[in-house]
């Protein structure tokens, strides 16, 4: 069963699984290259899988609930770490990160392969997935790969040069096609004392948001920057105090123009 502390890495590794699972299942990967046919001959035989979901009725829910099934009798065979690893857990535990870099060795593959239910290559024979128990490493090493990517990846917020985590409008007002800036979700001025004082670890200090003009000015307005970096260090936050969400909305609706 999965816990809610998991719940999100879960989704993460049930999201690979399932893009893996159903790229194996399409007629073109089981398949392989077209190939022309002789004259007069039929069309080649459907996978023996795609002939079987047909056969027995089954749909795309089915295929679902046996990939959630799947994902479920993965995961939660998985080791805790594996199960909650993260960027911040990978921060924190710098020693431990190396075991995660990209690619992934086969130690780490044939290890976690070890540790899972005999139900796991037994479906997966059986959907026709794998052809024999030894061929489950090479099956997992893909998703592992896309699972542990996923997971330990930088939230949005710590990247504010990649053009990928910018967002389409203003995370307060929520403007779009007006220029945004991004504000220190943790000012610089007051690194040293948020570090010093244990309201932050040197490695989240360089959290941001991307904020219009406007919402920027604002928010250093009722705040100070120790009340930012102490009490209102992340979107969320910020956007439950009363009077941010007053500007919010009244903001919201003004139209910005070039000149």
């Amino acid at each position: 069963m999965v816990v809610e502390d998991e719940r999100e890495n879960f989704e993460a590794f049930l999201d690979c699984l399932s893009s893996s699972v159903i790229a194996r299942l399409t007629p073109a990967a089981k398949k392989g290259p077209k190939k022309r046919n002789a004259k007069g001959r039929k069309n080649e035989i459907k996978p023996v899988v795609d002939q079987n979901l047909e056969a027995d009725g089954q749909d795309t829910g089915e295929l679902s609930d046996f990939i959630e099934y799947l994902a479920d009798e993965i995961f939660t065979g998985l080791t805790d770490e594996l199960k909650t690893v993260s960027y911040a857990y990978l921060q924190d535990n710098p020693e431990v990160a190396e075991k995660y870099s990209l690619p992934l060795d086969a130690e780490f593959i044939a290890a976690v392969v070890k540790i899972l239910p005999l139900t796991v290559s037994d479906s997966l024979c059986s959907y026709g997935l794998i052809q024999e128990p030894s061929d489950l490493e090479r099956f997992l090493e893909p998703i592992f790969t896309n699972y542990i990517s996923t997971a330990t990846a930088p939230p949005p917020e710590y990247t504010p040069t990649v053009t990928a985590s910018r967002p389409p409008g203003c995370e307060i007002c929520g403007r779009e096609h007006v220029p945004l800036t991004y504000h220190h979700l943790i000012p610089r001025q007051i690194h040293a004392k948020a570090v010093k004082r244990g309201w932050h670890k040197e490695w989240e200090l360089n959290k941001v948001a991307w904020l219009c003009r406007a919402c920027h000015s604002f928010v250093h307005k009722v705040a100070t920057n120790e009340e930012l970096a102490r009490d209102f260090y992340d979107v969320e936050l910020l956007t439950e105090r009363e009077d941010v969400q007053k500007f919010a909305s009244w903001v919201g609706r003004v139209r910005w123009k070039t000149r």
